[in-house]
């Protein structure tokens, strides 16, 4: 096990914030994750958390999933004093961060979460990784799964994933696996690239728009300077900054800002569990 005391972390606003869809509450402080085939468990108490790993483990893989070497904090404390909006979206959401999740897992994820609400995404994954992806065992010997790699779903009839209720997402899913699969997109390549250039090759998937792009590049890639922008953030743009956002103030993090605003339309504005992810 291991301690840590950290500022800005709060556990149940990253399993809430719409950007992993494989972090579920166990109890009333504790959450389960899994990552890159990995079973973690994080129990909160205030600033204090426990995390069911080793140090090593711990400072190899989840110290960096969780970004937690940056400073969060500073981010904050560049907002402009004057964008009310703003300045209360970031304090009611002041325990996000930004996951460092793996490129082919939030690829397909997005896929399957266009016009779908998360309830539904996270059973949708959770019926792949039953069906095809590898079985493990956590330190409490409950199974979970692997999420499955592309070669695994790529040469699946296009429809065979309806039967894991992704309905007309199937196709996105299976043509996705095969392109890469057979080669066609090297995605150790796009791990490589700056954003746009990233982004550009992204939307060259079947049933990449804008959105699902800019969402693998922020969750995926890390790419901070993405911000999507579904129904959630355009009604905040078109009711809070009908200029535009101010990207130029938060250049470089602007995806963190977006994630403050998308955070308080789903879960404070309108306290919307159950939201819908829309290109």
């Amino acid at each position: 096990m291991v301690r840590k005391t950290m500022d800005y972390f709060d556990i149940r606003q990253i399993c809430d914030s719409g950007q992993c869809f494989r972090m579920v509450q166990r109890d009333a402080r504790t959450y389960s994750v899994i990552a890159a085939g990995r079973y973690l468990e994080i129990e909160q108490s205030g600033k204090e958390c426990m995390f069911s790993c080793g140090e090593e483990e711990f400072e190899e893989y989840w110290k960096g999933y969780f970004d937690l070497e940056r400073d969060y904090g500073a981010y904050m404390e560049t907002a402009n004093p004057k964008d009310e909006y703003l300045v209360k979206a970031i304090r009611f959401g002041e325990g996000i961060r930004i996951l460092y999740q793996d490129l082919w897992e939030m690829t397909a994820s997005f896929l399957i979460s266009q016009q779908n609400n998360i309830v539904r995404i996270r059973k949708c994954i959770q019926n792949i990784c039953e069906q095809y992806g590898e079985e493990r065992v956590n330190f409490r010997g409950e199974r979970y799964y692997m999420f499955p790699q592309p070669e695994v779903l790529a040469f699946l009839p296009e429809d065979k994933l309806k039967e894991c209720n992704l309905g007309y997402r199937s196709k996105y899913v299976v043509r996705t696996a095969r392109i890469i699969a057979e080669g066609k997109m090297d995605l150790a390549a796009v791990r490589n690239m700056p954003y746009k250039e990233a982004k550009a090759e992204l939307l060259k998937l079947y049933g990449v728009g804008e959105k699902v792009a800019d969402c693998i590049c922020l969750f995926g890639l890390h790419h901070l300077e993405a911000f999507p922008v579904d129904t959630h953030i355009l009604q905040a743009l078109k009711k809070h900054y009908k200029r535009g956002f101010p990207k130029n103030r938060y250049k470089g993090y602007e995806g963190v800002m977006q994630q403050y605003v998308f955070y308080w339309e789903l879960k404070g504005e309108k306290g919307n569990v159950s939201f819908i992810q829309k290109n």
